[in-house]
């Protein structure tokens, strides 16, 4: 029986491996990114986890895979949350609203534009809360904190309950001068009923055409650390706000953060 060459048949091999992955591909549309072969981006999205990448790694309704090309780093998609502290220094340049509110000044344009359509539309909505002091978002943490100590709560355990409801300092995004608390004139109460006012449901539905997104959603809990707010708007820009939307992500997965 006659021995069988070895460098052949490795290489006969590879051809037909390289035969099969070609197959495979063949009549896709491929996107090169670095050293990654993605699907070209197509809508409707879902992330796929993707550390490795600079920006959002997300995968379409059909099962291919497409690459955001929007640079995480960038100032509106700071992310400040219970993981990811902010510098006692940080200090925006903001934009001073009506009743003693702020934005940070290069959000203020499109927060504005959104306002005035809200409104166009025959609704009231109203800001309560906006940019915070490093200072004022601790008077808010102690006084939850102390709310739940007065119930009986432990001091850890005081803090944890508190962390759910109000951002330790130096996790709130309304320090970052990128968040907003949005409700409806007729009711200024901050629960889970607010998602049922019209000035909600048209935000919730048309807040992304303005940069803006639900930043706390019912389902998204466990990953941000924050309980639902069905008020609580975020500032990251336009083309990554429709991204957010259409893929029914949080920021924290958007970021692969």
């Amino acid at each position: 029986m006659a021995l069988l060459n070895l460098p052949a048949v490795m290489f006969f091999g590879l051809l037909i491996t390289c035969a099969v992955v070609t197959a495979t591909v063949a009549g896709k549309n491929l996107l090169h990114k670095g050293d990654d072969l993605l699907w070209a981006k197509d809508s409707g999205t879902t992330l796929v986890t993707n550390p490795e990448t600079s920006g959002a790694y997300l995968k379409n309704k059909g099962g291919d895979s497409t690459y955001s090309n929007i640079d995480k780093t960038q100032w509106n998609l700071t992310l400040a949350n219970k993981w990811n502290l902010l510098p006692e220094s940080y200090n925006p340049s903001l934009t001073q609203l009506k009743n003693g509110h702020a934005i940070d000044e290069r959000a203020y344009p499109d927060l504005q534009d959104m306002m005035d359509e809200c409104r166009a539309a025959g609704l009231n909505p109203l800001i309560c809360s906006s940019y915070r002091t490093m200072d004022k978002q601790k008077e808010l943490y102690k006084n939850k904190v102390d709310e739940y100590l007065a119930q009986g709560y432990s001091q850890e355990s005081a803090e944890a309950a508190a962390g759910e409801l109000v951002a330790v300092p130096g996790t709130s995004e309304h320090q970052l001068g990128l968040a907003l608390d949005i409700v409806d004139v007729a009711n200024q109460v901050l629960d889970e009923r607010q998602e049922n006012t019209e000035v909600q449901k048209w935000l919730m539905k048309n807040s992304w055409k303005y940069g803006f997104i639900l930043r706390y959603p019912t389902d998204k809990s466990d990953i941000t650390g924050i309980s639902y707010e069905p008020w609580h708007y975020r500032y990251v820009g336009k083309e990554a706000a429709k991204e957010i939307y259409e893929a029914g992500i949080c920021l924290e997965e958007y970021l692969n953060a």
